[in-house]
């Protein structure tokens, strides 16, 4: 399976677990948006559709923040969500919370509120500062999608000093497995 990696706005720096697992080997991609710091969503959708193409194996979307509300827009209107195995969801952001930047991210605003067509688990953190865990609760509801507590991590992102963060990497590894199965 190829692990395709989704860094939210900014794009995951060097010291984001992200980009840390992503130096891992060869069976992890990175999708190129136009711009991590002016994102757009017809911009991410159309860099995830390619990213997918660019694999002739199942995917695992490694989603953050703000590409896992791409996920969710791009599972309902791309023919090429038939290709993914998962979804990894980590620290979903609330559109509606006051801390969520609306006149840099308002096209990622109002994500669909059905069921992804394909297994999906939620991470999210007790003080996360972008979205409440009840939050997490309801996307992981509509979504049908697992949901994982990991504590007190803030946003999950570099800011968290999680380094490599080898709790969400046995996490991920125990979420692929069963994507695999059930894909295999």
């Amino acid at each position: 399976m190829t692990l395709i990696i989704l860094p939210g706005i900014g794009g995951s720096g060097e010291a984001h677990w992200q980009t840390i697992w992503q130096s891992e080997g060869s069976q992890w991609v990175r999708f190129q948006p136009t711009s991590w710091d002016h994102p757009e969503l017809d911009d991410w959708a159309q860099a995830l559709d390619e990213a997918i193409r660019q694999t002739d194996e199942p995917a695992i979307l490694i989603a953050h923040s703000l590409a896992c509300l791409l996920v969710a827009h791009w599972a309902a209107r791309s023919q090429l969500a038939r290709r993914v195995a998962g979804a990894f969801l980590v620290a979903v952001p609330d559109p509606d919370g006051p801390r969520f930047p609306l006149a840099e991210a308002g096209t990622f605003a109002d994500p669909p509120s059905v069921p992804l067509p394909f297994p999906t688990l939620i991470l999210a953190s007790s003080n996360d500062p972008y979205a409440s865990f009840k939050h997490a609760e309801r996307r992981a509801f509509d979504w049908k999608a697992g949901i994982i507590d990991v504590g007190a991590l803030g946003h999950v992102n570099s800011a968290s000093g999680l380094g490599a963060w080898l709790e969400g990497r046995r996490l991920l590894t125990a979420f692929r497995s069963g994507a695999h199965r059930s894909n295999g």
